[in-house]
């Protein structure tokens, strides 16, 4: 079944299209542009088109756009390869968060920077020992006064090395349960305290950070939220990134590059046809998934069917290029470093082994296996 997009929709994709390509033609990568493309100055020219903070409300700057605008030019940008990386987390994450859990005066300090194109925010929820599994988190933060004083260490921060601002997620309760004591702070990352190691992964890119923070003090009005109530807001939080387009067109510019040498070359490879063909189809299934988060329509835990399936998807698709590419693919180019890279969709904002037991426990109501004795 294809659902048509309107004519103001479909106008509004070109010109986002058109605008992701002329930015995705000056960089050398165009695949995961929305975690690794961290251009400022594209930043501010999405925001003088009014592509950030669309769907926000205009009483906070926001554009007042429907959730579909903003969906047609997400996914024409990140399918072009445009570099958004400067605005994706805050405009995905940070936004939304501060709209739901923040005071006004959070609003109006954090929310103008933002939609200006002019901070760049990086999440500090993973850990050494903590990865998918938030309620281990350790770093921690203890009250003195009207502050607070965060100790810890945070690793595969994306854009920590960039950014101006840190969403940190820290223990306030060492007494409390597992998924109790946890609570949000927006942290300055030019705190005497911070310091961020980038960590190099096999492809040679350093988007990924480790940021250790030592008696780093963080004024009291700088928590979001309730105290001790951070568990709740990071499942908020993970729907925003876990059902979004970003997570099925990654490398969508590979794919049609291969798709367009494959056509071209006028193989009759059935093998080859046979796996473009089971390409499309999955994308369309899983960008009618996304479609109904967009819209409203989709069921509770519906981010984590969604990211399982288009991140498993994004990796067959690193290899159907590199089946394409044939031997160059043994060379370093755009398709080994994307089949290098793969791995990470399923390993990044949740693991897929993580997500099948939600979508087991949560979705499905199975029961836990019982622990052995």
């Amino acid at each position: 079944m294809d659902f048509a997009l309107t004519p103001h929709l479909v106008e509004l994709s070109d010109k986002a299209r058109t605008i992701g390509r002329e930015a995705a033609a000056r960089c050398d990568i165009q695949e995961d542009s929305w975690l690794i493309g961290a251009d400022r100055a594209f930043s501010k020219q999405l925001a003088a088109e009014g592509w950030i903070g669309m769907t926000w409300p205009q009483e906070h700057g926001g554009g007042g756009y429907s959730a579909l605008e903003r969906y047609v030019v997400v996914e024409a940008l990140i399918a072009t390869g445009a570099p958004i990386a400067a605005s994706w987390f805050a405009d995905r994450q940070i936004g939304p968060t501060l709209l739901q859990y923040g005071t006004d005066e959070q609003r109006h300090r954090w929310l103008p920077g933002i939609i200006d194109g002019t901070s760049m925010w990086s999440i500090g929820m993973s850990e050494p020992d903590a990865g998918s599994d938030v309620s281990s988190i350790r770093s921690k933060a203890v009250r003195d006064g009207d502050d607070w004083i965060i100790d810890g260490d945070k690793i595969w921060t994306s854009g920590a090395a960039e950014a101006d601002w840190i969403y940190f997620v820290a223990r306030t309760d060492p007494d409390a349960p597992p998924h109790k004591g946890l609570s949000e702070f927006v942290v300055d990352m030019s705190s005497p305290g911070v310091s961020v190691k980038r960590v190099k992964d096999m492809t040679r890119n350093e988007h990924f950070c480790e940021v250790h923070f030592e008696s780093v003090r963080v004024p009291g009005d700088n928590l979001v939220g309730g105290l001790n109530e951070s568990f709740g807001q990071i499942m908020r939080q993970m729907e925003h990134e876990r059902g979004g387009i970003d997570r099925l067109v990654s490398n969508r510019a590979l794919y049609d590059e291969a798709l367009a040498s494959f056509t071209a070359s006028g193989s009759s490879d059935p093998l080859l046809r046979q796996r473009f063909a089971h390409a499309e189809s999955i994308y369309t299934i899983a960008r009618h998934m996304v479609l109904q988060e967009v819209v409203g329509q989709a069921p509770r835990g519906w981010s984590s069917i969604t990211k399982t399936l288009a991140t498993e998807f994004e990796i067959d698709v690193a290899d159907l290029c590199g089946r394409v590419a044939g031997a160059d693919a043994l060379l370093w180019n755009r398709v080994s470093r994307n089949i290098c890279y793969a791995p990470a969709y399923t390993i990044m904002g949740g693991t897929t082994l993580i997500l099948r037991n939600i979508i087991g426990e949560r979705v499905l109501g199975l029961p836990r296996e019982p622990r052995p004795t």
